[in-house]
């Protein structure tokens, strides 16, 4: 289960003592404050706090920017403009600070993006709990044909039966053996810290993870895209959720220009300029290799 019972009760208690204060709140954000929002099998994305919103990003870049921002009266036109001109402090002004309890190899995904502050729960010092993430039937699928980094056709039948028992088994008979390593009956028991290592990629571990608004967008980015791993891109999309109720502006101004827009290359923008006057322009003629004309076809929608 994503949340055991005294990580309920201590959410329950958080929010049954709401607390006056000064500073500033989002009102879209305030319902999603401990509240675990589930994804994958066991795991979980939460808010544990929070600073700014959509007018603390205005206050900034009105400050850093003075007299450059007075033609832009409007929050949301101002908001558009830094995120169209790719301005970054004034989105450094928000912050979020999140508990997520994920699988080890998202994590290890998760971890290359070194901008944030992270605290994991260690299992030197704890004993990690018996929780795998084990796919659902239809997220099982071969290796891709044309992607070295994905995934392609989905496994069928009896293949897909082997796969799911060959997860479930290795990863139960691993916490078997890491229970009787540690265990100090009858024995002195391994260190857990020596234990851990026979332990499998998709047990689940937990981490307090805080970053910054321009931060967390990049990340969302890359990892809310498409393309992205299914077991990190569920994570991405929840947390796009939060986000949305946080600093709606901010959102509506990264989804337009950052995961629905595209950037266009100089040879790129040389070839939409032949099209519009009219030139039948071609992957040979266009200056482009047969990767960045895919990639320019699928940015024009043909």
């Amino acid at each position: 289960m994503p949340l055991s019972p005294d990580q309920q009760a201590e959410i329950d208690a958080q929010r049954a003592t709401p607390r006056e204060t000064l500073r500033a709140t989002a009102d879209g954000m305030e319902p999603h404050l401990y509240t675990a929002h589930p994804v994958l099998d066991h795991g979980f994305v939460r808010v544990i706090d929070y600073m700014g919103d959509d007018a603390a990003i205005c206050q900034a870049a009105r400050v850093s920017y003075g007299r450059g921002t007075k033609s832009v009266s409007n929050d949301e036109g101002l908001i558009r403009y830094l995120m169209r001109h790719w301005h970054s402090t004034p989105f450094e002004m928000c912050e979020i600070k999140l508990h997520v309890k994920l699988p080890v190899f998202v994590a290890r995904q998760w971890i290359r993006h070194r901008t944030a502050n992270v605290n994991e729960y260690s299992a030197r010092y704890s004993i990690l709990d018996r929780e795998f993430y084990i796919p659902a039937r239809d997220a099982l699928a071969a290796q891709s044909s044309t992607n070295n980094q994905g995934r392609g056709a989905a496994l069928e039948g009896e293949e897909a039966d082997r796969v799911l028992r060959l997860l479930t088994d290795d990863a139960m008979r691993c916490y078997d053996h890491y229970e009787e390593m540690i265990s100090d009956d009858g024995q002195q028991g391994l260190a857990r810290e020596l234990a851990r290592m026979n332990l499998p990629a998709n047990i689940y571990t937990q981490w307090y993870w805080k970053t910054d608004l321009h931060n967390l967008l990049h990340f969302l980015r890359l990892r809310a895209d498409p393309h992205a791993q299914y077991e990190i891109r569920v994570y991405a999309e929840a947390i796009c959720r939060i986000v949305a109720d946080w600093v709606p502006a901010a959102y509506r101004a990264f989804a337009d220009y950052r995961m629905g827009g595209a950037t266009l290359s100089a040879t790129a923008i040389d070839c939409v300029r032949r099209m519009l006057a009219g030139e039948e322009v071609t992957q040979e003629i266009s200056g482009m290799s047969k990767g960045e004309w895919r990639e320019f076809q699928t940015a024009l929608g043909r």
